[in-house]
Order: C-alpha cells, then structure tokens, then sequence
C-alpha cells in the first residue's frame, strides 16, 4: 500500500483509513490479529467497562441477518449485499485485568502492522470510566475510544451502559476522562438523536481529539407469521441503507465544527467505495464491523483493495477525498429552479 492511503485522526497517523470496528469477532487475540494481517490501520478491541450486567448481556444476546423482504436467512459469507444485522449485544466477557493486559499485547504487536490496537470503553458509571482510562494508558495502549452511545442503555440493565443525549452531560464525561489520561481520546458517539453536531462539538470542545459518528439504532421488527418481534425485543439495526444517514451526520457536524475536527465513520460501510463515499462526506477515517462479522475478514482487506484501486483511478490520495462533498452541500433554496420537473414523476 502506498502513501496514498494514508490519513490521521488528530495526532495518530493511520497507514490507511479502514479502522476494524468493535464487535464479537474482535474479543478474542485471534479475531484481531487477522484483523491487523488484513492490513487495516487499526482494530477497535471489543469494549469493557465495570458492570457485570454488561457482561452477562454478552451471555444472553443473541443475532440474526435478514433480505430486502425482512425475512431471516443464512448467517455466512453468502448473504446478499443488501442485508443487514439485527441483535443484542453486551461486552467482552473477559475480566477487566485479563481485557486490559490481552488489549496492551495486541497494541504492542499492532506496531509491527503500523497499526493501532485501540482500546474501548463503554461508559457505564464515570468515576470507574476514569479509573480505568488511566489504568490503559498505564498499560501502553495508545488510543483509547470511549463509547457513549450504544444503541441499548434503554434496554439494558440499569447503570450496564450509556447512551448520552445531552450536550452538557457530554462535557462533563469527555472533561474527566481527558484530564485522567494524555493519550489520544476518541469519542464514540449515538445517531439517536437530532443533536448528533451538538452532541459532537461538546465532545470536541471537552477534549474529545475525534468523534465518531454514529452508533447503531435500536428498532423493532414484527413476525408477521407468529405476531411476536423478531428474537423477542427490540434490537440494535444497521447496514448498508444507514449509510446515507451516517454521511448526513458526518456533513453537519463538518458545517458545525469545521474541516480541521477529525471525524471517524461507522455505520453502513462494506465496500471500499463505501470507504470513499464516507470520506467524501467528512470522514477521516471509516470503521467497518457487521460486514466482517457477517462475511469475514476477507471484507477487510477485499474493501481496501477495492478503495486503493479507485483512489488510482480518480487520481486522488485519501486525505484528498475528506469533506469535498460535504463542502460542496448546498441547502434546499440554493438549488437551481427546475419548474414542473415534479411532473415526470407521477405515475400515468
């Protein structure tokens, strides 16, 4: 891979921008080191925090894939390009002492790959967060993610995990993590809410150095055979059709916060011209996981060839794609008059 690949999230310099996002695939050592050997230029460990709630949630999740037509098929790497992944999640199983000296190690061998082993932090109580952010950068790990937006702290045990809707309870998180720790700090954050550039710019503003937008929905689909919802209860959804949504975040919070603010993708991306197009709308970096854990590694480094091959076709380097359609956004009343063009699309 050459030069043209590579980009930077703030002061982390990355050999190219696909980050392996956390997932299932990504707890055990042998997940993120096939991760590193498909050559992307950082692998988020799967998240940790202190409440054991979390962990058993791992114990009692459960996933399914579905077609265009919301029916479950086959969970391999045959499933078709539009299908998506709906499930409960929970967190590593692993006790923080075994998580944290598992995710130091992988960190240290991620140097090998020029890559990161970043690790993750889902909050669930702030004072415990902050002990354990000092905790990684005591260990050697050199980025830490902190996630503040999962998709189920409605759902889930009380004081499991968080999905932060406000601003200032933002700033408040962000503010004490950053002064326990130096080393970079990424900010996860949700895509439940209208706010997402607020919710964005308090991060940045507390000492968040990117924010990543943004994390899975929770939604809720009905059997139509046995009335009941699918596996029971509501479930985190995304895929491919979230992709639109999460460049329309990265665009607005781009508009608000201005083109020298990383921002880090997720949600949507399978291709390398996923890749592309979420750059395009303001992303420095993009993380792909269901589309791994669903089709395997192979997605990795096929969506890295595919990326490569058009940046040598556009003649353009990575860095060169980030934000320009965004930048060339234009709002409703800016678009040119096309008087009764409505009328092509009605049925006769």
């Amino acid at each position: 891979m050459g030069d043209a690949l590579r980009t930077s999230v703030g002061r982390v310099a990355l050999k190219n921008p696909l980050i392996a996002g956390s997932a299932e695939h990504l707890i055990d050592a042998d997940g993120v080191r096939r991760a590193l050997r498909a050559g992307v230029g950082a692998v988020v460990v799967k998240s940790t925090n202190e409440s054991q709630a979390a962990r058993h949630q791992l114990q009692c999740a459960e996933y399914m894939v579905l077609d265009d037509r919301w029916r479950p098929i086959p969970w391999d790497a045959s499933a078709p390009p539009h299908a998506f992944v709906a499930c409960r999640s929970g967190l590593s199983p692993q006790p923080f002492e075994a998580w944290l000296e598992q995710t130091a190690m992988l960190d240290r061998e991620a140097k090998a790959f020029d890559a990161y082993a970043v690790a993750s932090l889902i909050l669930a109580e702030l004072e415990p967060a902050v002990a354990m952010a000092r905790r990684i950068e005591q260990a050697g790990v050199r980025v830490l993610e902190l996630n503040i937006g999962t998709p189920y702290a409605s759902q889930a045990a009380k004081g499991a995990v968080s999905t932060e809707l406000d601003p200032a309870r933002i700033t408040t998180i962000v503010s004490a993590v950053r002064a326990a720790i130096k080393i970079p700090l990424w900010i996860k954050i949700t895509g439940q809410s209208e706010r997402v550039p607020e919710l964005a710019a308090a991060a940045v503003a507390a000492g968040g150095e990117a924010v990543i937008m943004a994390g899975r929905s929770l939604g809720l689909i009905p059997d139509v055979e046995t009335f009941e919802p699918m596996l029971g209860t509501t479930l985190g959804v995304g895929g491919h059709w979230n992709l639109p949504l999460t460049c329309q975040w990265l665009a607005l919070s781009r508009a608000r916060l201005g083109p020298g603010t990383p921002l880090i993708a997720t949600n949507g991306a399978q291709t390398g011209l996923d890749i592309a197009r979420m750059m395009l709308a303001g992303a420095c970096a993009v993380e792909m996981a269901s589309a791994v854990m669903l089709r395997g590694f192979p997605v990795l480094s096929d969506a890295l060839a595919e990326f490569e091959a058009y940046l040598a076709r556009k003649e353009v380097t990575a860095q060169g794609l980030i934000g320009r359609a965004a930048d060339a956004r234009k709002t409703f009343a800016e678009m040119p008059l096309r008087q009764d063009d409505w009328k092509r699309y009605v049925p006769h």
